[in-house]
């Protein structure tokens, strides 16, 4: 037996990274019967066969997991996001922060092609609210070094809308990696998949990343009720005043005496992070336990 990390899922394989090499997996018919899925980035026991050949026979207890992309213990969600084509739209960005900080996850804030558009209230929006925000170019190479350092010791996904860069970036941190890249369709504004499965990349600086596919494919259904009922805490900038509002149900939406509200007045808090809010809370405030199991 030998422990190791999931580093590939692909048709029914696993391709575990271990003391003794990389080693192609199956899993145990248990993991079926208990509805347990292996997800890259678990971290496992493996059953060797044969040199490089083995049996995944026990997932170790994960920090966390998404089930869209199918990753597990993360340490870092990195969101690829962009002010130039495509504009990424700042909603995305606090849907996923969001879910980022329910999952124990810290946020990095990525602001690629920066040799088009510095992408300045993205930086200032989400540096204000207590996030790690930098700016890169996978083209000129500035920042990545940066980013680099930031990533050190973290097993990190990159996620963010098709077209903003999430592989050159990974190609620029590591060239040995020659990711797949597309150009961003001039017509429609927004790049062509290219990343076709998860898998994890491994750069000289210890840093674990894997390359995701984009904002559409994080799924919170299985979540949305978790998600509801911690809402407010998890717009990291709205925690110094909960508690201090004049209703103790307060909902920060509306209410005479709330001091989100207040602060959101006063400035202290980015409109655009409290729009992303109000639209999270109505998507979510018709979302109850009873109609959660049926899904």
């Amino acid at each position: 037996m030998v422990k190791g990390i999931i580093y590939k899922a692909l048709s029914g394989f696993y391709y575990v990274k271990t003391d003794e090499g990389m080693v192609e997996c199956r899993a145990r018919g248990k993991f079926r019967a208990e509805k347990l899925s292996p997800l890259v980035g678990d971290d496992v026991i493996v059953e060797l066969s044969e040199p490089g050949k083995g049996t995944v026979t026990d997932i170790l207890p994960r920090r966390n997991s998404f089930l869209r992309p199918a990753v597990a213990n993360i340490d870092a969600l990195v969101m690829v996001v962009s002010a130039a084509i495509p504009v990424t739209d700042p909603f995305l960005i606090d849907r996923i922060t969001a879910i980022s900080e329910l999952k124990g996850c810290e946020s990095i804030i990525c602001i690629n092609k920066c040799d088009i558009d510095a992408g300045d209230e993205l930086y200032d929006t989400y540096s204000s609210a207590g996030f790690t925000a930098l700016r890169t170019s996978a083209v000129t190479g500035s920042g990545v070094a940066r980013l680099g350092e930031v990533l050190r010791g973290k097993r990190c996904a990159f996620t963010g809308n098709s077209g903003v860069g999430k592989s050159s970036l990974i190609n620029a941190l590591h060239p040995g990696f020659d990711l797949m890249t597309a150009d961003v369709s001039q017509k429609l504004g927004r790049g062509r998949h290219t990343t076709r499965h998860i898998e994890l990349f491994e750069l000289t600086s210890g840093a674990v990343i894997a390359d995701t596919p984009g904002f559409s494919s994080f799924d919170t259904e299985a979540i949305d009720l978790e998600l509801k009922e911690k809402l407010p805490y998890l717009f990291r900038d709205f925690r110094p005043y909960l508690g201090s509002c004049f209703y103790n149900d307060c909902a920060h939406v509306k209410e005479q005496g709330c001091a989100v509200l207040e602060a959101l007045n006063n400035g202290l808090i980015k409109a655009s992070r409290h729009r992303s809010y109000l639209r999270l809370y109505e998507q979510l405030k018709n979302v109850h336990e009873w109609n959660t199991k049926n899904k």
